[in-house]
């Protein structure tokens, strides 16, 4: 697939669908490789993962103490932990992607963003200029991605670059 593409972005969020899409990525895309008196750059992947907010990722707020505290009392060790979890799955699964990536001979960088994964993926897009943004599916029932919406979706609407969408082994449409 083209070989003219400087900047591929990757978005992994631990599940294997993402996963399975970065190895496709990996052996399917072809990036720019200049010539050696030319002045660009090498083409390079990507591996981006949005990490949740530590409000999300709780579900919500913890709302007050249950043991009869005050009810509008923040609880920073609360958030502290959150956070710490927070990054130790990052880690994890920036670890695997980049595990997968180390086989092949590919330039490879990896950026996490703190946010929403749908609004994050798109402004990381047009931010770097990225030419093409690669997701799995999570093959969503319709009921579900009529609720929860879909990521893949959302970002095929609203990114400012090709989207490929790369559906998993028994995945349904």
């Amino acid at each position: 697939m083209d070989g003219n593409l400087g900047c591929v972005i990757v978005a992994v969020d631990g599940n294997e669908e993402s996963m399975h899409a970065l190895r496709w990525a990996l052996d399917n895309i072809k990036l720019r490789s200049p010539a050696p008196d030319s002045n660009e750059t090498p083409g390079f992947f990507i591996v981006l993962h949005v990490q949740s907010p530590p409000s999300i990722a709780a579900g919500v707020n913890p709302g007050g103490i249950p043991f009869g505290g005050p009810s509008n009392l923040e609880v920073p060790a609360f958030t502290a932990a959150i956070e710490a979890h927070q990054k130790r799955i990052t880690q994890v699964i920036l670890d695997h992607a980049l595990q997968i990536c180390s086989d092949k001979r590919v330039n490879v960088k990896s950026q996490v963003v703190i946010g929403d994964p749908k609004e994050k993926i798109c402004e990381v897009v047009e931010n770097l200029h990225a030419g093409l943004l690669v997701m799995g599916s999570r093959a969503l029932g319709p009921i579900k991605r009529m609720f929860l919406g879909s990521v893949s979706n959302y970002c095929a609407n609203h990114a400012s670059c090709p989207v490929m969408i790369v559906k998993g082994k028994g995945t349904s449409s």
